[in-house]
């Protein structure tokens, strides 16, 4: 999708370092889609904290370990 935008020079710049992109789409292309990762993780965060997982009291650590190297 083809936008027009107007960003103030300084922080394209900024997207420019910080992705190591020459280009200014690939560098707001990565920044979005970074940006768009880092709001997903915190909505799930959000919702575990809501309801936080809960494990029986036969789970541990080990019993786990074991059945992944069969």
């Amino acid at each position: 999708m083809k936008v027009t935008a107007i960003l103030p020079d300084s922080i394209v710049a900024d997207v420019k370092t910080i992705t190591k992109s020459k280009k200014t789409t690939e560098a707001l292309i990565k920044a979005l889609s970074d940006w768009i990762s880092t709001q997903k993780l915190k909505k799930l965060n959000s919702e575990v904290s809501k309801k936080p997982l809960d494990f029986t009291n036969e789970f541990s650590a080990d019993l786990i370990r074991n059945i992944n190297r069969e």
